[in-house]
């Protein structure tokens, strides 16, 4: 089905965004410009004690690392500035000399280059376009007057739990978490914005812990609720409905880079699907966070797998598989143990590894050994670089076979299947005996030099061979060590991103020397420990995150937040942040009563606009058209969406959806005139838009057009419109009465959009009017955000 032509007037439904939006909209569009110069002198205060992790490292890094940093191919005149060894030893070139003398800036030749006018000798070189400000010049020479102390990577060691801070005078927080946000945020000079109204709370804490609107019944639930005991109740509801499994999984889909197809030219489809039944249900069951990576990475490698176990680690193989003929089995290969290798360090252990495939790291301490070293991990599954046409199918071997008999025993929280009486998983599997592994010299595949055997970055943790296994069974144990000093900050992190809209290390891929220092590091540690000493419990760190009062607060944005702290990295507001794409679509439906809450099964295909996968000769088989459902898998979940990986949904890539070709742990977010154009155009929101009011008409047919639309606007916004609002909606519905009462013929094409049967019981015009209404409200600038 090819998407409508619009059918609302663009300059109304920009006023409504305005109005509904409030003034923090247009403070958002317009915000004031600030003043960055740090050239000047009367702009910038040095601190009393310079700190090398949060002020020397990161000017190092984006200005020296490349010359002076940890890869040695890249690395000149033989100094590393990255290391306290390299930086006082004398100069290569001048023995009489050395880069950093501590104490001594006036006899350091770094800092003797770095304030030269000559450029012939000034460092950066100008060359380079790498400029140092005053400001950052000065602050390597206080650094070094200091005793230029180093430290080691602030991610590479493990994390102790600290005191949680005390805050006189203060009743404000709910839990420890608030204290360390309350002291960092007093110390900005910044104070907590009051608590958000009970309607927007409902709303935003229901979206981030199941991706679904509350429904009126639990509207009206918690809004009676008075008691002090009310949104813990709110709470654990909410985490105990099987729609968190599905919510929690979605971020998982992007670090697992889930899709529905292969990937490659003649692209066909796969059947990875229940490796996602499975992920839901593990998050649903609250399975420790160490258990459900471990089963993932080596269930195969479990004493006495079971089924369970090994479908687990689908996860390993959801990665692109060609189907080509004439390319080379073993290039093939390769390329997927080094995307399970690239999947694993940025996904679970935060770190860029990939960038040491090639060469050794250029920033962070990842030699090419160590990268090769962790792709042996993965080097010895009996997984082909190609099958070949013949054996073509939705798995490629190692597969597992999921049949009826097992959705009645241990794999019975498998969505059940018509169709078929069994489906094949791509699964993981271990050879007998061990495929010698190389470094591979710029990273090709027929190119092996030094052999290597498994192990991880020392920088990191050593691999303890007499603890651990040399397999992924003993990646999985080192992985979860008590002394591993990522795996439980990048988790964290990454759900505190998902809450809050930005990770307490924004660079939440990135631990590394090019990441993100973290905001609030402490806190971070803080909820490291925590986490590791709470047996792992994903269900209990969720609740501590929305039951804070950090959490809580209104996401109003006055003069002082927009100058001094755009970003909200003082956590003195809440975040208004867009919905994901998977999330709009799930709203839509579920407001409009067309959701089909069905968990789990094949992925569905919804509309699309007509000859979408015949753009290229992208696809074979059951891929070469887009063939979409019919009926109630129309209306599933935005989790469920069929993914082909040559060419993904486009209405949800459009709201920046992972197109699931890599792992991805965080989405970007854009604004672009094409999000509008998607939900003005969509046929699923025009369709959901005529089904809601149909809904609203034929549940009360005596009302007045006042009163539905104040219940469709609270239906979806968890709240009553103003009466502001609600008359320029009463506006909007009697200009759009008259205008398809005068020309019905564009009423009765209005309504047509979709395919769930229209209600001829009710007037048409009237239904296409209050439709236009509700697809407005769909629209508003409040509806895509969660805040």
């Amino acid at each position: 089905m090819m998407f409508g032509k619009l059918h609302i007037s663009r300059n109304k439904l920009f006023v409504i965004s305005l109005l509904v939006a409030g003034s923090a909209f247009i403070a958002i569009l317009f915000p004031q410009c600030q003043s960055n110069d740090t050239n000047s002198a009367s702009n910038y205060k040095l601190p009393k004690y310079v700190d090398y992790n949060y002020d020397i490292k990161p000017i190092l890094s984006d200005k020296c690392y490349a010359c002076h940093g940890p890869d040695n191919n890249t690395r000149e005149a033989g100094l590393r500035l990255d290391t306290e060894e390299g930086a006082y030893k004398a100069l290569a070139e001048s023995p009489d000399k050395h880069a950093i003398v501590p104490g001594k800036p006036h006899i350091s030749e770094a800092f003797l280059r770095i304030t030269s006018e000559d450029e012939s000798i000034k460092m950066p070189p100008t060359s380079a376009n790498l400029p140092l400000t005053n400001y950052e010049i000065d602050l390597i020479g206080r650094w070094i007057e200091q005793g230029a102390v180093f430290k080691p990577h602030w991610a590479f060691t493990a994390p102790v739990k600290p005191e949680v801070p005390v805050i006189e005078d203060s009743d404000w927080g709910s839990n420890s978490i608030d204290n360390f946000v309350l002291a960092k945020m007093v110390n900005a000079g910044f104070e907590p914005n009051p608590q958000a109204d009970k309607n927007r709370l409902l709303r935003r804490v229901s979206l981030d812990l199941t991706g679904l609107p509350p429904d009126e019944k639990l509207m009206d639930k918690f809004l009676n609720d008075t008691s002090a005991a009310a949104y813990e109740r709110l709470v654990d509801e909410l985490i105990a409905s099987p729609a968190y499994g599905e919510q929690m999984a979605l971020h998982w889909m992007d670090v697992a880079r889930y899709a529905d197809s292969y990937g490659y030219q003649d692209d066909d489809i796969r059947t990875q699907w229940p490796w996602r039944d499975w992920v839901i249900h593990a998050f649903n069951e609250n399975m420790p966070y160490d258990q459900f990576v471990t089963w993932q990475l080596a269930g195969d490698l479990l004493p006495n797998p079971n089924k369970e176990q090994i479908l687990a680690t689908a996860f390993n193989r959801n990665h692109k598989i060609t189907e080509e003929g004439g390319v080379v089995e073993e290039e093939y290969r390769v390329a997927y143990g080094l995307d399970k290798t690239n999947t694993y360090a940025k996904g679970i252990l935060g770190i860029t590894m990939e960038c040491a495939q090639c060469h050794d790291h250029k920033y962070d301490p990842f030699t090419q050994k160590n990268y090769y070293g962790m792709y042996a991990f993965f080097n010895n599954s009996m997984e082909k670089g190609l099958e070949g046409l013949v054996n073509s199918g939705p798995s490629k071997t190692p597969r597992m076979t999921v049949t009826q008999e097992d959705l009645k025993g241990i794999l019975n929280f498998i969505n059940k299947w018509d169709d078929q009486e069994e489906v094949s998983v791509s699964v993981m599997g271990e050879r007998d005996s061990i495929r010698p592994t190389f470094i591979l010299d710029r990273g090709l595949y027929d190119s092996p030099t030094e052999r290597v055997y498994p192990q991880t970055p020392e920088s990191v943790l050593p691999f303890d061979s007499t603890k651990y296994a040399s397999n992924r069974l003993g990646l999985a144990q080192w992985t979860f060590s008590s002394k591993n000093p990522l795996t439980a900050r990048v988790f964290v992190n990454q759900m505190w991103a998902m809450v809050f809209g930005r990770g307490l290390v924004a660079s939440v891929a990135d631990f590394g020397n090019q990441g993100d220092l973290p905001s609030h590091p402490e806190l971070l540690d803080w909820l490291a420990v925590d986490f590791q000493t709470s047996g792992w419990d994903i269900k209990r760190f969720m609740k501590q995150l929305v039951m804070t009062e950090t959490y809580k607060q209104s996401s109003e944005i006055n003069k002082k937040h927009l100058e001094k702290d755009p970003e909200n990295i003082y956590l003195a507001r809440s975040k208004r942040i867009r919905l994901p794409a998977q999330m709009i679509r799930d709203q839509v439906l579920a407001t409009s009563g067309l959701l089909n809450r069905t968990i789990g099964g094949p992925s569905i295909k919804p509309y699309q606009p007509d000859g979408i996968w015949e753009v290229s000769s992208s696809g074979r088989g059951a891929l070469a058209q887009y063939v979409q459902d019919h009926g109630k898998d129309l209306y599933r979940r935005g989790l469920y969406v069929f993914i082909k990986l040559t060419l993904p949904p486009p209405n949800m890539l459009i709201f920046d959806a992972s197109n699931r070709d890599v792992c991805e742990v965080q989405r970007q977010r854009t604004n672009t005139p094409l999000q509008a154009l998607v939900m003005m155009n969509d046929p699923a929101i025009l369709e959901a838009a005529r089904i809601h009011s149909a809904n609203l008409i034929s549940d009360s047919p005596n009302k007045v057009q006042k009163d539905y639309i104040q219940k469709a606007f609270r239906q979806v916004l968890c709240r009553n419109a103003t009466e502001k609002e609600l008359n320029l909606l009463v506006e909007y519905y009697n200009e759009e009465l008259d205008r398809f009462t005068k020309k019905r013929e564009d009423a009765l094409a209005f309504l047509k959009v979709g395919e769930a049967p229209i209600d001829n019981n009710i007037p048409q015009e009237k239904l296409a009017a209050l439709m236009s209404v509700v697809h407005a409200i769909y629209n508003l600038e409040e509806t895509l955000t969660k805040g």
